[in-house]
C-alpha cells in the first residue's frame, strides 16, 4: 500500500463562507476527511494537511522532503482565489510531487470556459454556439440580437452552478444585456453566453488515463418536480438550498429511456471530450440531449467532487464500487500512471 498525503486548501473557514453566501466553499474540508478515511480504510498510510495561501511554499517543501507515493490533490484555491488552482498544480510539478488528478494545463483549460469551448469546437466535439462577454461594453455588440434564442447565461470562471438562476435562461437580447450586467457586477469576471439546448441533462463520470478510460453507469437530473414556469436547469439553489423549489426539482437519477444508440453517443461525445481538454484519473462530463438525440457538452469538470454524497461517488456505487474502493481506485490509477511516467 502507498504513502499518501491528502491535501485540501483552508482558504475558507466556516465564518468566511457565510458571509460570502457561498456554503459549497466548506465542503473542501468534509469530502478530505472523508477521502482520507477511504484511504485508510483500503490500507493506505495517509496524512491530512491543509493549506492556506503563501504558507503554500513551507508545506509543498516539507512534503518533498518527506517524499510520499503520492498526494491527493483537493486544493481548489488559494488565498480565496480558485483562479489559483491551476497554479498550485504547476506549483506541485515544480517540487517533484506526484499528485493524482488533472495538470496545470487541463485545469486552466476548464477553469476558463472559453478556452474550453474552443478546445470542444476545434477537436470537432459537438458544444453549444457561444459568446464570451468579457466587460459590460461588449454588450452593446448588435449581434447579439441575431442569436437563436433561448440562449444561456453564465459566468466564465466558476463553477457548483455559482450565480445560476431562473434568469439565466434568456429570450431575447435584452434580456441577455440585463442578467449578464448583472452577474458582473456581482461577481467581476466576464460571462459566456450559449445557446440553450432544451433536453435531458446528462452526467457522464470518467476513470482512467490516457486510452484506457472507463465510463461509469450514466446518470441524469430529474426534472419531473420543477414546477412548469421554471426552466428544467440545475441551479446554485438546486445544489445547495434544500429549501429551495429547484433543490426539490433537480434529483440526480439513473439514465433511463434512452436508446442504445443515443447511450453510445452519450459515451462516445464524453470520452473526446474528455480526451480534447487531456483529463487524467477522474472527470465528470455534463451533456444536454436534445430531442434528435444529439449529446452537447455544456462543462468538463477537472478534480469533480468526490465527497460521499456527490455525482461521481453515486456512479461508482452504481457500478458497484463502495466509495472507499471508488477513492482507492482513483489512487491506483494515479499511482500506475506515475509508475509509466505519464
Amino acid at each position: 500500500m502507498a504513502r499518501i498525503v491528502v491535501l485540501y486548501n483552508t482558504d475558507y473557514d466556516e465564518e468566511q463562507a457565510a458571509n460570502a453566501g457561498n456554503p459549497d466553499a466548506t465542503s473542501v474540508r468534509e469530502s478530505a476527511k472523508a477521502i482520507a478515511r477511504a484511504l485508510m480504510e483500503t490500507g493506505h498510510t495517509v496524512e491530512l494537511t491543509g493549506v492556506h495561501g503563501i504558507e503554500v511554499y513551507d508545506v509543498l517543501a516539507r512534503v518533498s522532503r518527506e517524499k510520499p507515493d503520492l498526494l491527493f490533490n483537493l486544493c481548489e484555491s488559494m488565498d480565496g482565489d480558485p483562479r489559483n488552482e491551476p497554479t498550485f498544480a504547476g506549483l506541485l510539478d515544480l517540487f517533484r510531487i506526484p499528485y493524482t488528478g488533472a495538470d496545470l494545463l487541463a485545469l486552466a483549460s476548464c477553469l476558463y470556459k472559453q478556452r474550453t469551448k474552443d478546445i470542444l469546437l476545434a477537436q470537432g466535439v459537438p458544444t453549444p454556439p457561444y459568446r464570451y462577454l468579457r466587460t459590460p461594453a461588449e454588450l452593446d455588440d448588435p449581434g447579439l440580437e441575431a442569436l437563436d434564442y433561448p440562449w444561456f447565461v453564465k459566468l466564465a470562471h466558476e463553477d457548483a452552478s455559482l450565480g445560476i438562476t431562473e434568469a439565466n435562461v434568456v429570450h431575447s437580447a435584452a434580456e441577455l444585456r440585463a442578467r449578464s450586467r448583472e452577474l458582473m457586477t456581482e461577481f467581476h469576471e466576464g460571462v459566456i453566453a450559449e445557446r440553450y439546448v432544451e433536453g435531458r441533462e446528462v452526467n457522464v463520470t470518467l476513470l482512467g488515463s490516457g486510452e484506457r478510460v472507463e465510463v461509469l453507469p450514466l446518470h441524469e437530473i430529474d426534472f419531473a418536480a420543477m414546477p412548469a414556469d421554471r426552466p428544467k436547469i440545475v441551479s446554485y439553489a438546486a445544489k445547495w438550498d434544500e429549501k429551495h423549489v429547484d433543490y426539490a426539482g433537480t434529483k440526480p437519477v439513473p439514465l433511463r429511456g434512452l436508446s442504445d444508440a443515443v447511450r453510445a453517443e452519450i459515451e462516445r461525445v464524453s470520452r473526446a471530450a474528455w480526451a480534447a481538454v487531456e483529463l487524467r484519473d477522474y472527470g465528470r462530463v455534463d451533456l444536454r440531449v436534445d430531442a434528435d438525440g444529439i449529446p452537447w457538452v455544456i462543462d468538463v469538470n477537472p478534480n469533480p467532487d468526490i465527497s460521499p454524497d456527490a455525482g461521481v461517488a453515486r456512479a461508482a456505487a452504481a457500478a458497484g464500487l463502495s466509495y472507499p474502493q471508488m477513492v482507492d481506485r482513483i489512487a491506483q490509477l494515479a499511482l500506475a500512471r506515475i509508475r509509466d511516467g505519464k
